[in-house]
Parts: C-alpha cells; structure tokens; sequence
C-alpha cells in the first residue's frame, strides 16, 4: 500500500526497513515526519532493519544509544558518537533492530530481518 508519508502510522505496520544507498537516508533524516515515524517504531517496540547508509536516520530518532549495530563504514564514528556500539559485521540484530553494511550483506540482511520480522503477530486486519 503507498501512501504519503504524513498519513503513515506505526501502528498500521508489523516492522519498518529503511533503505540503504547515501541520498535516501539523507533526505529521511532531514524530515522531520520521517524521524517521527521512525520514532513511533521504536515506541512501540516494533522492529527495525536498516541497511548501508540507513541507520542515518535512527541516530536522528534517537535510537542507537547502547545498541551493537553495524553500517556502511564512513558511519562508524557517527554511531560511535550517537551512542552506538559500532561493530564491523555482515549482520547485527539488537533488541529488535538488524543492521547491515553494504549490499554485499543483503542476503544475511534478508535473512536475519525476515526471521526476526515473523517473530512479530501479525497485525489483525479490520
């Protein structure tokens, strides 16, 4: 379902990915209902993945602080200086959230989100 990002709500959603790459991940964490949305997630402790570039966006929600995460390199001090405890990995999930470095990751990326993903019920439609 597309819909505009000012009419998204977490609670309409099982888990959020956010996407890799420079500019994507730039621009969402420069908009501040994108940072909200994500916070929300967060909230109501439902998981994440971010892969590459993506965990961008988490630092500006707040959301790295003691977490073990990984990303694309030039990231490490960014978390490093968020809170993060940045480590140089494929994959790392933390207390629901799985992060990833480069597209090289993707399957163990893939992997890791969808089992971590199943593990949420599944939302009852109305």
């Amino acid at each position: 379902m597309d819909i505009p990002l000012d009419q998204a709500n977490a609670s309409d959603y099982d888990a959020l990915m956010l996407p890799g790459g420079v500019a994507n991940p730039d621009q969402l964490r420069t908009n501040e209902t994108a940072v909200a949305l994500i916070k929300s997630f967060f909230s109501a402790d439902k998981p994440v993945a971010a892969i590459c570039h993506g965990p961008w966006t988490l630092i500006e929600a707040d959301a790295v602080k003691g977490r073990m995460m990984t990303s694309w390199p030039s990231l490490k001090t960014d978390l490093i200086n968020a809170g993060a405890n940045w480590v140089d990995r494929e994959v790392v999930e933390d207390n629901g959230l799985v992060t990833s470095r480069n597209p090289d990751d993707i399957p163990a990326f893939n992997q890791t989100a969808i089992q971590l993903f199943a593990k949420q019920p599944a939302m009852q439609s109305s």
